[in-house]
């Protein structure tokens, strides 16, 4: 519980029906998308410009009060659970796209933007925002750039880090800066632009952001790859890329993942196939048709059972849709759902998928594998019960054994969801302990106190190493 002044200067700064401290809204903002992670808050403030947040955050210094950052609650690592109490800072209200500049092709944008209507926005002009992380319809981009979110359409064209120019942000202070700009090229000191991108709400707070744009692609094709087999799944995958062929989109699913998406959405999936390659192309025109026929060729080449193009615009919307729905189709399953993202380098595509498989069958699980089979970045989505302490501490190990899997494979714990609660116990894993010392440092240096999303990124300690056993 917040001291009555502190909820009255925090009233004062944001206004009456800004600053929260009902049971409801405190237990609203008590979780995010991660299952089984939950704590209360003392109070949720609702700022509206930067000036807002610079004041809350400079009474919060003073009374040594924790802060996370929220937008829209979509985290899938535990990074917007108010672990230590203190203060909700959603960042919702301010969500006004500041400028859409064509000449320098770049738009400005406040926190609180849903990607979807970047999106829109931006290709009303002919424009492009390439990254679209699959909570795209409801999530911030201040909430993408704090975890660096990636998406579909990773492979062509990067992750959110390579999209934002410059950023405006509240230190812990209250302080603000400014990093980078309007600018193509831009060595002036540290690249603070790049760090504050996927800090994770650790460091500082993103009140608004300039991005790049590209011009809108003329055209886009779809094709579903069907195969019995999954190595030859994950084949196609390496000898598209060793031919030089980069495409739009790249994405797997495995045959539970199918299954389940099929009966979801209904778009006539065999079920089946051991795996299905979902590719897209666009660019254009003779160059997407070019590409597509080489592409389907590889496929061919690789034992596809099956190869199916969409003939129109509607079908190759309806075939991303389904892809993008797999966790919600996964979801309807079983009451709990924990959706991870062990990425490893494409030549370890199908080694990976064994050694999930494997992993789930030893501990009696059923864990269905989607993803980013363009950058390797693949989802290990298992369907639980929070109920069942049993089963869950078979997930548990399940998981430790994945994440180890993927480092042995040369991969990394997470690709995109981030580190937050969840992945922090193994970050020591990839990073080493000279690593954490530095990232350590550097939290430190921008947050001397502590006070920002504390708990996440740092585990109290470490997990040891565990060693992937094989049947």
């Amino acid at each position: 519980m917040l001291p009555a002044p502190i909820r009255a200067q925090l009233r004062a700064i944001v206004g009456e029906k800004h600053c929260l401290d009902s049971q409801e809204a405190l237990v609203a903002y008590s979780y995010d998308a991660t299952p089984m992670q939950q704590a209360l808050p003392d109070a949720v403030v609702m700022p509206g410009s930067t000036a807002e947040v610079q004041e809350v955050m400079r009474l919060c210094a003073s009374a040594r009060i924790p802060v996370v950052t929220r937008g829209a609650g979509s985290n899938l690592c535990g990074g917007t659970i108010p672990l230590g109490g203190g203060i909700v800072l959603v960042l919702n209200r301010m969500n006004q796209i500041v400028e859409i500049d064509e000449q320098n092709l770049t738009i400005t944008v406040q926190p609180g933007v849903r990607t979807v209507d970047i999106h829109q926005a931006v290709e009303a002009r002919g424009l492009f925002y390439p990254p679209d992380p699959g909570s795209m319809v409801i999530s911030t981009i201040g909430g993408n750039i704090a975890l660096n979110s990636g998406g579909l359409r990773g492979l062509k064209y990067g992750t959110t880090k390579d999209y934002v120019l410059g950023l405006e942000a509240v230190l812990p202070s209250g302080e603000m800066i400014r990093t980078g700009g309007k600018l193509m090229k831009d060595v002036a000191g540290y690249d603070l632009t790049k760090l504050l991108v996927g800090s994770e709400g650790t460091l500082a707070i993103i009140t608004e952001a300039i991005l790049k744009l590209i011009p809108k692609p003329q055209t886009q094709r779809v094709m579903l790859a069907m195969y019995a087999d999954m190595a030859q799944a994950a084949k196609s995958v390496s000898d598209i890329i060793a031919n030089r062929i980069i495409p739009g989109t790249l994405e797997f699913l495995d045959q539970g993942t199918i299954r389940v998406v099929e009966e979801f959405k209904k778009i006539g999936l065999p079920t089946d196939v051991a795996a299905i390659l979902l590719i897209g192309q666009d660019g254009d025109p003779l160059t997407v048709d070019q590409d597509m026929d080489k592409i389907a060729t590889i496929c061919q080449k690789n034992a596809a059972v099956q190869i199916k193009v969409a003939t129109t615009a509607e079908e190759a919307d309806e075939v991303m849709t389904a892809r993008r729905s797999a966790l919600a189709a996964l979801s309807r399953m079983r009451p709990t759902t924990i959706l991870e993202d062990a990425t490893v380098p494409r030549a370890a595509i199908a080694p990976m998928v064994a050694a999930i498989q494997e992993i789930a069958s030893r501990y009696g699980l059923q864990i269905c594998t989607f993803g980013h089979a363009g950058d390797g970045n693949l989802h290990p989505t298992c369907m639980t019960d929070a109920r069942n302490t049993e089963e869950i501490e078979r997930v548990e190990h399940a998981f430790e054994e994945i994440f180890a899997a993927a480092i042995e494979l040369g991969g990394t714990i997470t690709g995109e969801h981030g580190v937050g609660i969840v992945k922090a116990p193994y970050l020591e894993w990839k990073a080493g302990a000279a690593g954490m010392e530095v990232m350590k440092g550097i939290k430190q240096a921008f947050d001397p106190n502590h006070l920002l999303n504390p708990g996440k990124m740092f585990a109290k300690e470490s997990r040891q190493r565990v060693v992937v056993q094989r049947a």
